[in-house]
Parts: structure tokens; C-alpha cells; sequence
């Protein structure tokens, strides 16, 4: 790893945590949340989990491809990433677990970073 990448090694450690905490929710919504939740509160958690995983995977691909991306983009494109897993899945864990239904309104805030994300890193890869 280069000093052309130092973003490189906090992708591959903020992708990785992010990641494992994916699993940890997905494991407390099958097994503690089970038989406290109802199936639509149980959906709603367990939504959150499956986009906060795919995203953390996304920022480990882009530490992969790296030396393919434009650095600028990539970046930006990480940090909406990041976003959207705190508002998208964050809201949603809050709904699974019964708060106000207003949180609901954050989740499409969530949902338009993974969007930028996606655009984000399609420039990346387009002007590398």
C-alpha cells in the first residue's frame, strides 16, 4: 500500500467493523428480538441488517478496486455509504425496536446516500 492510498487501510477497517456489526444485529434480531418483536417490526430490523451488510461490503470491494477508482470520488462515495448505514439502517433498527414512526422519515434520507454512493462510485470507476 502506497502513500497514493492511504484511504485504502481505514475502508478495509471501517468496512470490516461495519460488517461485523451487520452480522451481530442480524444474529440479535433472529435470536433475542425473535419472541419480543412482531413479524412486521421483525422485517423492518432485519431490512436494516441486510442493507447495512451490502454497504459494508461495498466498502470493501472499494478498497479492492482502489487502484481502479478515482480517489476523490471513491471517497465521497464511501462517506455516503457510511450515511446511509447510519440514517437508512439506523432508522430502521430504531422502527423494529418501536420508536416514534416519525424516524421513518430519516430512512429515505439513508436511502438517497446509498443512491449517491452507487453514482459516486460509478464516477470513481468512469474517471480513473
Amino acid at each position: 500500500m502506497g502513500t497514493s492510498e492511504p484511504l485504502i487501510r481505514p475502508l478495509i477497517v471501517i468496512g470490516a467493523l461495519l460488517a461485523g456489526v451487520a452480522v451481530i444485529l442480524g444474529a440479535f434480531g433472529a435470536h433475542a428480538l425473535q419472541e419480543r418483536l412482531s413479524a412486521s417490526a421483525l422485517a423492518t430490523w432485519h431490512t436494516g441488517v441486510q442493507y447495512h451488510f451490502i454497504h459494508a461490503l461495498a466498502l470493501l470491494l472499494m478498497a479492492a478496486l482502489w487502484s481502479h477508482l478515482a480517489a476523490d470520488w471513491a471517497a465521497a462515495s464511501a462517506v455516503a455509504f457510511v450515511i446511509g448505514i447510519v440514517l437508512f439502517s439506523g432508522s430502521l433498527y430504531a422502527l423494529g425496536l418501536g420508536a416514534p414512526r416519525v424516524l421513518g422519515a430519516i430512512a429515505p434520507l439513508g436511502g438517497t446516500a446509498f443512491i449517491l454512493g452507487w453514482v459516486g462510485l460509478a464516477i470513481a470507476a468512469w474517471r480513473a
